[in-house]
Parts: C-alpha cells; sequence; structure tokens
C-alpha cells in the first residue's frame, strides 16, 4: 500500500483502486468538473457517484476533458430507490450511462436496499444482466447488511464485488465486515470522515501528531489497512491532495487498536431497514 495506484482485487478478477474519490453533494457544473479534474491530476484512478447525487453529466464531462486514458479509470455510479425493479433498472442505468458519456461502466450498485418495496432481488437481477451483456466490469450493492446480502447469495447466480456502506472509526461494522471477507465481497466506506466530525476526535489528533499527518490522513490510512476500499470527498483542491497523501506511512497495531475502539456502533445516517426515500 505504497501508491495511490494500488489496487485490491475483487472476486471476479478486476481491480480496484483502495482510494477513490466520492462527489456526494458536489454541485453539478463547474464544481464538480474543477473537482474530479483536480482529484484525476492528482492521480485518483476511481471517481464514485450516483444517479441521486445529479452530478453524473459533471463528472463525465471532467472526464473526457481529462487526459487520462479510460482503461486507466475506475467509475462507480447507482441505481437509485426510485428505479428498483428489473426494467426500471435497465432503463435507470441507460440513463446513467449517456449522462457520463461512457461505453461501459466499471462498477454499478444499487444505492439501498429499500426493503419496504422488497425488489432489490429483481433489481440485482438487471444488474447480473448489464455484467453478462459486459456493459460493466462488476457490480455490486451499497447500505446492504448481512441478512440483505444473503438473501441475493441465495437467490442469484452472482454474489455482490462490492458493498459499499458508511463506514468510520465509531462505526467499524466489525461483523458485516467478516461477513464479506467470508464470501468474497470488498467492503468500501462512504462518508470515512463522518462529514467531517471525527477531525478534532483526541486520539485521532494524538495519533495524527506522532505521523505528522493530519487525522484525515490517519483516519484514511485505518480504512486502508482494515481492507477498506474508501472514497472520501472534498471540493477543496488542497483537501484532494491531502487525502491521497496516505501512502508514504504506515500505523502501527497499536495505533490501530486504538482507532478501533474508538467505536460506538454509531450510525450518522439512517438504518438500511428503514430507509425508504424514492
Amino acid at each position: 500500500m505504497d501508491s495511490i495506484q494500488n489496487t485490491t482485487t475483487l472476486h471476479n478478477g478486476v481491480k480496484m483502486p483502495w482510494l477513490g474519490f466520492g462527489v456526494f453533494k458536489v454541485k453539478d457544473g463547474e464544481e464538480v468538473v474543477n473537482s474530479v479534474k483536480t482529484a484525476l491530476e492528482i492521480g485518483y484512478r476511481s471517481i464514485d457517484t450516483a444517479a441521486i447525487y445529479g452530478n453524473e453529466a459533471g463528472v463525465g464531462k471532467a472526464i473526457a476533458e481529462s487526459n487520462v486514458p479510460r482503461e486507466e479509470l475506475f467509475i462507480t455510479t447507482k441505481v437509485w430507490n426510485a428505479n428498483h425493479g428489473y426494467e426500471a433498472t435497465l432503463a435507470a442505468f441507460d440513463e446513467s450511462m449517456e449522462k457520463l458519456g461512457l461505453d461501459y461502466l466499471d462498477l454499478y450498485l444499487i444505492h439501498w436496499p429499500l426493503p419496504s418495496q422488497g425488489k432489490y432481488v429483481e433489481t440485482w437481477k438487471a444488474l447480473e444482466k448489464l455484467y453478462k451483456d459486459g456493459r460493466v466490469r462488476a457490480i455490486g450493492v451499497s447500505n446492504f447488511k448481512n441478512h440483505h446480502l444473503e438473501e441475493i447469495i441465495a437467490n442469484c447466480e452472482i454474489k455482490p464485488m462490492v458493498n459499499q456502506v458508511e463506514y468510520h472509526p465509531r462505526f467499524n461494522q466489525r461483523e458485516l465486515h467478516g461477513f464479506c471477507k467470508k464470501h468474497g465481497i470488498q467492503l468500501e466506506a462512504w462518508s470515512p470522515l463522518m462529514q467531517g466530525e471525527l477531525l478534532n476526535e483526541p486520539t485521532l489528533i494524538e495519533i495524527a501528531n506522532k505521523y505528522n499527518k493530519s487525522t484525515a490522513q490517519v483516519i484514511i490510512r485505518w480504512d486502508i489497512q482494515t481492507g477498506v476500499v474508501t472514497i472520501p470527498k472534498s471540493v477543496k483542491s488542497h483537501r484532494i491532495a491531502e487525502n491521497a497523501d496516505v501512502f508514504d506511512f504506515e500505523l502501527s497495531q497499536e495505533d490501530m487498536d486504538k482507532i478501533n475502539a474508538l467505536n460506538q456502533d454509531q450510525r450518522m445516517f439512517a438504518d438500511p431497514d428503514d430507509f425508504d426515500r424514492v
């Protein structure tokens, strides 16, 4: 783990960067175009967006205007809750691809399980079709708990390759991480910095001072050393660069244990069993 180019290998053999750039709440147009271009210039190769973020077109524009060859990029987007169901998911995928201006996608995720609708298995079957048709290199889910994953594994042909979830030192999802490891599903962290709430955590400040790093860098490094792909978000150039500067140090086991001990099973956002916004 000594370079931003380092990758993990998904269970289908596709390589996915350990560090990506998230664009949640980044405004479409100039803000997202400039942010993504900055990230690509710094060396990020993984960009994570979603239909509901409303900025796929800007992400696509930044990709088109960058000088990075398409095969070096790893682009993720997600199907939103309003489009669960087989045909609706296929149509939503086409719409996302049109906005992104891409011929193929690297990773397509179901954004939330939405158990109140009971359609996530059917939605997953649409992702399997997109995968078999070669339109996407890997498929996965987001915000899925163990029992949601178990239902997909029991009823479908292809296991999810990735599960992107809320993951940070106060919510380290140990049980879910163990389940995903057992089944060869790569865990990925959204909101790894707890939307900035953890930056003043005394334990993290103490560890950061020891390594001459920022608390954000310590958290991102902890993610990677825990075997979790991470996608911090920022619109500030210096922060985008700082978040990528995590490959020249390694946290000791003692410091990893201190960070693990911060866990409070504290969700910042909704429980996936209850979240039913469409």
